[in-house]
């Protein structure tokens, strides 16, 4: 939802263009209303029909979720995935060919537009053009900063966690 959010209010994307799938109908409902966005069940549908596809599902999820979709990804699609422990090689294994996979974490702020996220990208994300639409695309819901794949879990551990934190000693 945050991301969602940040994308439509900032016009990175227009509600029209945006499909989201999920299971859960009552899901689907929620996020169709509240978004004004494109909803289905199916994975597929989702992944044929988008331009740049957001992965975020559990990461347990993830190897189940590329198998049934992987067939649907084009070469030029852009991939965001926010899938903690999963690296860039491991999400190209699953994919069994080449893509342009985008690595990130966002955290918890970027509800109210001031998230963080560290992103990361497979050596295919090399236009200009990509990197300026990722970069757009991350702030429209607070900062993003590119760091190498090897930081990118103490990146996750201290942005996803300070919030936290944070929050623990003002209530204390």
């Amino acid at each position: 939802g945050a991301i969602m959010g940040g994308i439509i209010r900032n016009e990175i994307f227009k509600p029209e263009e945006i499909i989201g799938a999920d299971i859960s109908k009552e899901s689907r409902s929620k996020v169709q209303s509240a978004y004004g966005i494109n909803v289905t069940e199916d994975n597929k549908k989702a992944a044929s029909e988008s331009e740049v596809l957001v992965l975020s599902v559990k990461p347990q999820y993830y190897a189940e979720t590329i198998k049934e979709i992987k067939d649907c990804v084009r070469e030029d699609q852009l991939i965001i995935t926010i899938a903690p422990g999963k690296t860039l090689k491991w999400l190209e294994e699953q994919f069994e060919k080449k893509v342009k996979i985008v690595r990130a974490m966002p955290n918890t702020p970027a509800m109210v537009g001031e998230g963080m996220s560290g992103v990361c990208f497979s050596e295919d994300v090399y236009s200009d053009e990509e990197r300026q639409m990722i970069q757009n695309f991350f702030l429209s819901f607070g900062k993003m900063e590119v760091v190498p794949e090897n930081l990118i879990n103490a990146v996750t551990v201290a942005s996803g966690s300070s919030p936290a934190f944070v929050s623990m000693f003002i209530e204390a």
